[in-house]
């Protein structure tokens, strides 16, 4: 999941570099804008991505991600 959010950001920075650049005709503001907007963006779709999977993962009955797997049992030495 985070390389596929990683794939995403670079994406999105090189159409929102050029959206920007398209708007307002300036390197540097557009360079600011591109880097901001994405950076945001791909931080709260990697939580909103952990978030549905937490819901589905409820939906079917699974244990909340929040609840660790019981301690296998020792081996006998």
């Amino acid at each position: 999941m985070l390389r596929k959010t990683a794939s995403y950001y670079v994406m999105h920075i090189s159409v929102a570099a050029l959206v920007a650049y398209a708007v307002t005709g300036n390197l540097l503001m557009a360079l600011t804008l591109s880097l901001l907007e994405p950076t945001v963006q791909a931080v709260a779709f990697f939580f909103h991505e952990k978030a549905w999977a937490r819901a589905d993962r409820a939906a079917l009955g699974g244990a909340p991600a929040a609840t660790p797997a019981p301690a296998p049992a020792p081996l006998a030495a």
